[in-house]
């Protein structure tokens, strides 16, 4: 049995999970989401929890049990909480701002990027801390929009300029040794 497929999800208050075969809508403060799983995998609301189950150890229904809990749960806790991703840019001269709800980029180039969020998704600059929120509830969206954002300038590896996520580790390489042979 899946270790992430067996725990059941609890659905805090305020949020309404609605069951429609193997469609389930969540509706919570933050926002409504909707996703149609698996008919393999059933999904049955017992005593305020979701529980997941499969009927077979099949390994397609192996595979998809853990999955169908592990995305139920990232639906439930975004609308009730919500999700963001932190991205720091690090370079002289760049920049970021905000121009109504759209993010305009200074990465370098000899133009402003800009960036406008699709529905659900919201930015936050910190100009002092050098950083961007996307915050959202919908966790696959949220990363999908911060890798687009980090796309625009990646962090380079020999002098450290350029997007990089809040506590992701960058391997930095030597540069040239310096000598020079007469």
């Amino acid at each position: 049995m899946s270790r992430i497929g067996r725990l059941p999800i609890a659905v805090p208050a305020g949020v309404k999970v609605e069951l429609n075969g193997s469609k389930v809508n969540v509706q919570g403060p933050k926002g409504v989401m909707s996703r149609e799983f698996s008919p393999l995998i059933g999904i049955a609301l017992e005593d305020g929890q979701v529980i997941v189950t499969r009927r077979s150890d099949m390994p397609a229904e192996r595979a998809l049990h853990g999955t169908t809990r592990a995305l139920l749960n990232n639906m439930i806790s975004g609308v009730s909480a919500g999700f963001e991703r932190i991205l720091i840019w690090d370079g002289v001269g760049y920049r970021a701002e905000m121009s109504g709800a759209n993010l305009v980029l200074h990465m370098g180039y000899s133009h402003p990027t800009t960036m406008e969020p699709p529905a659900d998704i919201s930015f936050d600059v910190d100009a002092k801390a050098r950083q961007i929120k996307v915050m959202g509830f919908d966790k696959e969206l949220v990363g999908h929009i911060a890798s687009l954002i980090r796309k625009v300038r990646p962090q380079e590896p020999y002098l450290g300029k350029g997007i990089h996520y809040l506590g992701e580790t960058i391997r930095r390489k030597a540069g040239k040794s310096g000598k020079g042979k007469k």
